[in-house]
């Protein structure tokens, strides 16, 4: 499947994408053959169910899966392999599990620094101060380890390390999913707002529905690894799908996208 081209000049761009897995003496294909373009500022999700491929694919941008074909840009440039660290500055992944991504033995402090430190970046202290307000935690967190965070707090500690850098573009690997109901609209609201004042392109995946009608401008359906249909936020609104599946999702999570 072909999705139709975004507005505007692409920042991210994939074409083609497969990527194989060999597991117990046989291929398998997590991604087969997707393609798809996020303009500069825009949000773009990736919705289907679990085995769909739609975190493959950010891992795949990560260099973090094997791409065995097609391509990925950014900004119009075909990504290093290895990726180095000009790509670090331009895209930072937030990952679904705020419990399993920050270092337990970490300071917040040093879990923010670090990134500056590695890329040679000064006043750490500053920016680590601007990094938690930012995120509406008080700067006294910064001597808290994980464990003394709640999972929300957690998270917004991620997508804080995530921004250190001042990327382009966050990659967001259900960032809410494993956070309780009544925490999830807070974190989707302070992802939003850090996406209009930074000028941020989103690239988001989401088994649910009403979380990316919540998020994105538009949004690409899988199913079994391949691209099923893409969607306005408009064709979510008005119900205009055109695949049984993607009508499916749609249903599923209909009463929670009226809320």
């Amino acid at each position: 499947m072909t999705t139709a081209t975004a507005s505007g000049t692409a920042l991210i761009e994939i074409k083609d994408l497969t990527v194989t897995y060999r597991s117990k003496g046989r291929e398998v294909r997590a991604v087969e053959g997707v393609s798809l373009q996020v303009a500069a500022r825009q949000s773009y999700g990736l919705v289907g169910e679990s085995g769909s491929g739609k975190s493959t694919i950010l891992r795949a941008i990560c260099d973090l899966a094997p791409v065995t074909g097609g391509s990925i840009r950014i900004a119009g440039e075909a990504l290093e392999d290895p990726r180095g660290t000009d790509f670090s500055r331009q895209v930072q992944m937030v990952f679904q599990d705020p419990y399993a991504s920050l270092h337990p033995r970490h300071t917040i402090d040093r879990t923010l620094s670090e990134p500056l430190a590695i890329h040679g970046i000064k006043g750490s202290d500053q920016k680590v101060m601007q990094a938690l307000q930012d995120v509406g935690l008080p700067t006294s967190f910064r001597f808290r380890y994980p464990h003394q965070l709640s999972g929300g707090q957690r998270q917004r500690v991620a997508i804080a390390r995530a921004l250190m850098l001042e990327p382009k573009i966050l990659l967001l690997d259900e960032p809410t999913s494993a956070l309780d109901a009544s925490v999830q609209a807070e974190v989707l609201n302070l992802l939003n707002r850090l996406r209009e004042e930074r000028g941020l392109t989103f690239l988001m995946v989401s088994h649910d529905l009403a979380v990316i009608d919540h998020m994105c401008d538009r949004v690409l359906v899988m199913q079994h690894g391949r691209a099923v249909e893409e969607l306005s936020r408009d064709d979510l609104a008005e119900a205009k799908m055109t695949t049984a599946y993607a009508r499916s999702l749609f249903e599923a999570s209909a009463d929670r996208m009226l809320a």
